[in-house]
């Protein structure tokens, strides 16, 4: 008697379609532009609301094929903010930013596994902000630390006016995912074990 996992090839498809879509929607906030504030030259953007939605939806796997799908579209496109490509983003003071959207959909991915099956918007409030602030942020920082003679105070008071709105953020990427959540409770489950008629018999 044995056990075969079904649907394989259907599950492939829909992660592909799931990395698409989630891949579209980071682009996509990025059509709006970028706004800078002071001389730090690092922009704000809406696109690591959209990291962090991947994250919290697609899981870590699922999430870094997302953000990576749109950094390597990056290298022949301009489909981060401002119409910039991901070799002048890595190229600029500011490259670590995009860097820390690797770590940053992963970690918000992994946290957010280990919180399910039930989803709570304060907690994912806080892996958002881990992820989505902290790490991005730790990544973005020592980037600008490297490329400038910057110090790490300077380059962490250079970005303190940009936390409010990536706080805020957080907190929408966690109530959309506390709903998508609850109208999909298996979302970020795996593929289920089937047996078949001859198997059981």
């Amino acid at each position: 008697m044995s056990t075969r996992t079904a649907g394989a090839p259907r599950n492939t498809a829909r992660d592909l379609a799931q990395v698409a879509v989630f891949a579209a929607l980071i682009i996509a906030l990025g059509l709006p532009g970028t706004i800078t504030i002071g001389s730090s030259g690092v922009p704000i953007t809406l696109q690591t609301l959209g990291v962090m939605v991947a994250g919290a939806l697609l899981g870590p796997r699922k999430g870094v094929l997302t953000v990576l799908t749109v950094i390597v579209l990056g290298l022949a496109l301009p489909v981060l903010a401002g119409g910039r490509t991901s070799l002048t983003s890595l190229s600029s003071v500011t490259g670590g930013f995009l860097i820390g959207w690797i770590p940053a959909v992963a970690l918000i991915g992994w946290l957010t596994v280990k919180m399910l099956p039930r989803y709570n918007v304060f907690i994912g409030i806080v892996i958002n902000a881990l992820g989505g602030i902290v790490v991005i942020y730790a990544f973005g920082i020592a980037g600008m630390m490297l490329r400038s003679d910057l110090t790490f105070w300077q380059a962490l008071s250079a970005n303190g006016t940009f936390v409010p709105g990536d706080l805020l953020k957080a907190v929408i990427a966690a109530v959309v995912a506390a709903q998508v959540h609850r109208a999909y409770p298996a979302l970020l489950t795996s593929a289920t074990p089937v047996r078949t008629p001859v198997d059981a018999a």
